[in-house]
């Protein structure tokens, strides 16, 4: 008996799947972006993002050649946040200059506390963080700093950003609250302590705008001398 099939019946046949369909690399990083907000950096890994979209890894592999990849495409995705117009910068100084942008950023962190321990090893080199690296510099130039003085400004005050962003990653569940613990302390053996205890722990926005304001006007000073 012949096995052969005639045209007719081929194409009545059910073709065979060719794979699940592409997703769209926007719909990608914004799931992604969700997944690594709700549960953090170790979560964000291919299998569970594939999941998420209902798809297979092997979607993912068309736009990523691995989780890194993925990673840089989150954090410059998330980065794009903080971006400033140039004509909200050309109106003010640029020590208030300097200020937005580090808030900017540092609000962005907020909004995504578990991106900044991402950053801790990586320098970002995406678009967006390359523009926001490009925007920093040009600012610092054309207040009058040297090159070199330029790039060191613009690297301690991404660093300055980052250090206090790592602290808004959420605590270990059980985390002892020490809140009250200066309110009970010895005023025998800590006179000092205990004398400013209504004022702490210091909020940690606080903290970061107190110490902002310090690094600029050092910085002011810096530039000045033309060092």
């Amino acid at each position: 008996m012949s096995t052969s099939r005639t045209s007719a019946e081929l194409e009545q046949s059910p073709r065979r799947s060719r794979g699940r369909p592409p997703v769209p690399l926007d719909r990608i990083i914004a799931t992604a972006v969700s997944l690594l907000d709700e549960e953090g950096a170790d979560a964000l890994s291919m299998r569970n993002l594939a999941q998420r979209l209902d798809s297979g890894t092997a979607t993912l592999y068309r736009h990523f050649t691995g989780r890194a990849q993925l990673v840089a495409h989150v954090i410059d995705s998330v980065l794009a946040e903080a971006h400033v117009d140039d004509d909200a910068l050309d109106a003010v100084t640029w020590q208030q200059a300097c200020e937005v942008l580090a808030h900017s950023l540092f609000d962005v962190f907020r909004r995504h506390p578990h991106v900044a321990p991402l950053l801790v090893e990586k320098i970002p080199t995406g678009p967006n963080a390359m523009a926001q690296r490009e925007q920093t510099i040009a600012l610092l130039l054309k207040s009058g700093f040297t090159a070199p003085l330029a790039a060191q400004a613009c690297a301690t005050l991404a660093r300055y950003v980052l250090g206090f962003a790592t602290q808004l990653s959420p605590p270990d569940a059980g985390a002892a609250d020490h809140g009250e613990v200066w309110q009970t302390l010895d005023p025998q053996a800590y006179p000092a302590t205990v004398s400013v205890a209504d004022h702490l722990p210091v909020p940690l926005e606080q903290e970061f705008a107190f110490g902002l304001r310090l690094l600029i006007n050092g910085l002011s000073q810096v530039a000045h001398q033309g060092n």
